[in-house]
C-alpha cells in the first residue's frame, strides 16, 4: 500500500490515537513510542488533518494576530479600501 492510500485508510480514531500516543509518548497499552514510531505517527496526524480537517483545527495552528497599522486610530482595517493619512502636529 502506499503512502497516500495509507493516509486516505485513516479513521478518526486512528488519527486519536496517533495523537494521543504523541502526547503521552506511549500506546494505549503502556508501550513506549519509538522514535521511528513517533515520527510516523506526526507524519499521520498532520497528513489526516491536512485531508479532513479545517487548518483552524490542525496542530500547532496559530491565528493571525490582531493588530494596528500605521496611522490607524483603531478602527477596523477595511482591506481593499483606501484612508487618507492623519497628520499629527
Amino acid at each position: 500500500m502506499d503512502y497516500q492510500k495509507l493516509v486516505a485508510s485513516l479513521t478518526p480514531e486512528l488519527y486519536a490515537s496517533f495523537k494521543r500516543a504523541i502526547e503521552l509518548g506511549k500506546w494505549p497499552d503502556g508501550r513506549v513510542l519509538t522514535v521511528e514510531q513517533k515520527q510516523s505517527c506526526i507524519q499521520a496526524v498532520i497528513a489526516y488533518e491536512h485531508l479532513h480537517l479545517p487548518k483552524e483545527q490542525h496542530s500547532g495552528y496559530i491565528p493571525p494576530k490582531v493588530h494596528s497599522h500605521c496611522g490607524s486610530d483603531g478602527d477596523e482595517l477595511d482591506h481593499g479600501q483606501e484612508k487618507p493619512i492623519k497628520w499629527q502636529h
